[in-house]
């Protein structure tokens, strides 16, 4: 159930877009154990005065092709699965659409049940409860 925002500069067209969003969704199937077709993604293009980043700092070179990934989680994950998340993550954007792995930025955030309502108003910590009687 991770939630994702992708931001990148804007002029990708919706393939592309569509190549980054499904090769998230198989790196979290794969390393996250994220059932098939739990996607939920949002991705943010800006223009080049609204996504800055340093070109260099703690990796890159980074080219107009970089990629920021900030998943919020609602299961935490250990360290040894978030690297190997990170490693299968930049080899599938390479394989498509394309992108360098030095342009890739992964930020996670953990949550719980309660910080999550999926609708009608309803925290998902009570459906799980629910469920779980």
């Amino acid at each position: 159930m991770p939630f994702t925002r992708i931001s990148l500069l804007a002029g990708k067209s919706a393939d592309y877009l569509g190549a980054v969003a499904d090769s998230l969704d198989r790196a979290l199937v794969e390393c996250f154990e994220v059932p098939e077709n739990d996607r939920f993604v949002v991705i943010h293009q800006h223009r080049p005065e609204e996504l800055r980043f340093d070109r260099c700092y703690l990796g890159g070179p980074r080219s107009d092709d970089f990629v920021l990934f900030h998943i919020t989680t609602g299961k935490a994950r250990t360290p040894a699965t978030k690297r190997a998340f990170y490693r299968r993550l930049v080899s599938h954007l390479a394989q498509a659409p394309g992108v360098r792995p030095a342009d890739v930025m992964v930020v996670l955030a953990h949550s719980t049940l309660d910080d999550w309502s999926f609708a009608s108003g309803v925290a998902a910590a009570a459906l799980q409860e629910g469920a779980d009687r």
